[in-house]
């Protein structure tokens, strides 16, 4: 076997995994990742897959959420995600890197070269006031993702992000109608950011035919609780980036202003994060 074929094999396992681990009642928990360290303190933490967060990507690279990020950057992170865990990775791919959906297919292709085996795919609408896709060409988009990965041979794992709760553009009736129109396009998961109420997820979970993904964070219910109402998957998304940036925050505020540091208490020590950095 040669070693391309060595690759894909890995990488066709992976996806598999990835996939078995979105189950009802035992979600996957997804903290996502913005660089190489990220992950491999997610990973060091008991992780079983790693995602990143678009946001915490883009800031980390300077630029701002939303469709900013040059495409290449963001698929040279993947990459380098990749080559630093043991784990499957999943990648936020925001709305595709693309105007149309060939262009969607292109930056799939480019992020299955990169090794990931999962992506999300939103459909909000950037640029302008708040929007999402119509039904009909998100659905286009979807096509194309699933087209792409079906091309390379690798079952990657496509997650439509509906974000009628998030921009505050529709309801459930809303929300179950984009989900069951993505799974027809070729979607294996459904997440919706923005939802929390636990009697509105559990209606969610019942009127959705496929894994369903919660955005938690302070105030959501705990994972057990969300586990009892049927959640396949629970994430965390740029949380972690933006704790990580007000640590970062308050320890320059206090710098500036008392001139002590106490804001560094509880940081990871040196010795385990340069430790993370030089495992093989």
């Amino acid at each position: 076997m040669t070693e391309q074929q060595n690759l894909m094999t890995g990488q066709q396992h992976r996806a598999e995994l990835f996939r078995g681990l979105h189950n009802a009642g035992d979600p996957v928990v997804l903290v996502n990742a913005w660089d190489v360290a990220s992950a491999r303190i997610v990973e060091a933490a008991g992780a079983r897959a790693i995602a990143t967060t678009s946001a915490g990507v883009a800031w980390s690279l300077g630029a701002p959420d939303g469709d900013m990020l040059a495409r290449d950057l963001a698929v040279d992170l993947v990459a380098r995600i990749v080559g630093a865990v043991s784990l499957p990775v999943t990648a936020d791919i925001e709305s595709g890197f693309g105007a149309t959906p060939g262009q969607v297919g292109e930056t799939v292709r480019a992020v299955l070269t990169a090794g990931a085996v999962g992506v999300n795919i939103e459909d909000t609408l950037h640029g302008g006031a708040p929007a999402l896709r119509p039904v009909d060409e998100q659905c286009a988009r979807l096509r194309a993702a699933r087209s792409a990965a079906d091309d390379a041979g690798i079952p990657l794992f496509v997650n439509a992000r509906v974000d009628t709760f998030l921009r505050g553009l529709g309801g459930p009736a809303e929300a179950v109608e984009r989900a069951n129109a993505y799974l027809a396009a070729g979607a294996d998961g459904i997440f919706v950011p923005g939802v929390v109420d636990p009697e509105l997820v559990a209606d969610l979970v019942r009127d959705i035919p496929a894994p369903v993904n919660i955005l938690a964070g302070p105030g959501a219910p705990s994972l057990p609780e969300l586990a009892k109402l049927g959640v396949g998957r629970l994430s965390l998304g740029s949380g972690p980036a933006e704790a990580a940036y007000g640590m970062a925050r308050r320890v320059a505020e206090e710098a500036f202003g008392t001139g002590t540091y106490d804001a560094l208490a509880g940081a990871l020590d040196w010795g385990t994060v340069n430790a993370l950095m030089t495992r093989r």
